[in-house]
């Protein structure tokens, strides 16, 4: 591990004195938490006027590709982008070097170093944040109107970033889900849904495509950077506005609905007043649907690189449960209703010393004791995610074989077939997608919604959208 932080500082050296004016020396690096398909760095480095503090965006793991991945800008683009927003008067940071493959680091790019809060858990909670988060919706309704405003000929970026419309958006993040061979009917049933309503005739512009709170540089003068631009296309510009109010942003704070610190009338108020374009509530709630949808199923495909090999990281593993989060988002917002929860039996067998359950507990508590005490930045991190996956496991042993015992008898009276659990969903699943299965079959919502709100009480029942679900908050 040494060696390899030596060779990657002796590289970052090596392209900083090429590219950035005015270098002397790198002091640190230290790569910082998050950051499932992309590194960021954190860079100390001495110039002629002094200490400067810096950051590095690349590839995570340092590859280089020629081509960019199917959906994505490209590092290149990327650095293009940001500074092609930061001239429209989005808040950005400048960028001052892009790297090359002679450089050894793979594709990516230093930028400048900026202050303030990205974490979205804080920016929604934070004290010294409090005054500014009233502000904050109407500050991202006028950000994104200058980023669709963005002209994408005399930009060139017509001809470097993939075109999506809506109908193939969804065909595409649907086909993706069907190629991981996973049975998960709630997605199935929001994919129909989709596309059955369909936004007519939308505007095409530049779309940032992952504008939300996690995204957002916040201080305490309002928005100080938007960050992450590696999923942009040219598309629907109500995407954007649509992913900001997915509840899995919201961080808890379910009550606001734009990033869990502000309201859909302040941010529609802010985009329409930079436009001059009026905003449709129900075309962005299209995309606030799609959201959950596009989630659930890239929340997947995470969780399959850690199944299938090239990313073994248990940030990927957790990442994978999240799924039942966004479909239980799906599920409020398209068949909410009364569903029961299952609860475990009153006590477990007590054959072994300690039990299977016990010794999972005394890990977790392990890691989240002497582990996290012992540790910092992405260690500290990556300890946290794992305490809590042991947490996801110790709930779905303490209930067994109930809830899957429970799904199959409500699909064997749903489909009239008896079997055994795998077939049954398979068979519900390729009934929604052939169409053979109506949206609005009798007993098919509540079926849906038993299962996935009994999955994710399993995955995460602090999750604002369960305890929705289940009536401890509004829908």
């Amino acid at each position: 591990m040494a060696g390899k932080r030596a060779e990657l500082e002796k590289r970052l050296e090596a392209a900083l004195r090429r590219g950035l004016p005015g270098f002397r020396g790198l002091r640190a690096s230290a790569r910082l938490s998050g950051g499932a398909s992309q590194e960021t760095y954190r860079l100390d480095v001495d110039t002629d006027a002094g200490a400067r503090r810096l950051a590095l965006r690349r590839n995570a793991g340092g590859i280089w590709k020629d081509e960019p991945e199917p959906g994505r800008a490209g590092a290149a683009c990327e650095a293009l982008l940001m500074r092609l927003a930061r001239e429209a008067g989005v808040p950005e940071p400048e960028v001052l070097l892009e790297l090359r493959r002679e450089d050894g680091l793979g594709e990516g790019f230093v930028m400048e170093w900026l202050e303030g809060e990205t974490l979205g858990a804080r920016i929604v909670r934070a004290e010294e944040l409090a005054a500014v988060r009233p502000r904050l919706a109407r500050q991202c309704g006028e950000v994104l109107a200058r980023i669709h405003a963005i002209d994408l000929e005399a930009s060139g970026l017509a001809a470097r970033l993939q075109r999506v419309e809506p109908r193939a958006y969804v065909e595409q993040t649907w086909a993706a889900y069907k190629l991981l061979a996973l049975p998960q009917p709630m997605i199935d049933f929001t994919a129909r849904w989709l596309l059955d309503h369909l936004p007519s005739q939308p505007r095409t512009t530049l779309v940032h495509n992952d504008f939300r709170n996690g995204n957002l540089m916040v201080g305490e003068q309002g928005i100080a950077a938007v960050l992450d631009w590696e999923i942009a296309h040219i598309g629907d510009p109500m995407r954007d506005l649509g992913w900001i109010c997915t509840n899995s942003w919201r961080f808890g704070q379910r009550e606001l609905p734009v990033g869990g610190f502000g309201e859909r009338d302040d941010l529609f108020a802010g985009y329409e007043a930079e436009s001059g374009l009026r905003v449709d509530p129900l075309h962005v709630r299209f995309w606030e649907i799609f959201g959950s949808f596009w989630w659930a199923t890239a929340s997947l495909g995470m969780g399959n690189l850690f199944r299938s090999g090239p990313d073994p990281s248990i940030e990927r593993a957790a990442i994978g449960r999240r799924s039942s989060e966004c479909q239980v988002d799906c599920v409020n917002l398209l068949i909410p209703g009364p569903v029961e929860v299952l609860s475990p039996p009153s006590q477990a067998p007590n054959l072994d010393l300690p039990r299977i359950d016990e010794l999972v507990r005394g890990v977790r508590d392990h890691l989240r004791g002497e582990v996290m005490q012992s540790s910092e930045g992405r260690a500290q991190f990556l300890a946290r995610v794992a305490s809590n996956a042991l947490d996801v496991v110790l709930r779905e042993l303490a209930l067994g074989d109930e809830p899957r015992r429970h799904e199959r008898d409500r699909l064997a009276q749903l489909l009239g077939r008896d079997a055994d659990l795998e077939p049954l969903r398979w068979q519900l699943v390729e009934a929604l997608r052939d169409g053979s299965m109506p949206l609005d079959a009798a007993g098919l919502a509540e079926h849906l919604r038993a299962s996935v709100v009994n999955q994710v009480a399993i995955d995460q029942p602090r999750y604002s959208g369960y305890r929705a679900a289940i009536g401890e908050l509004p829908l």
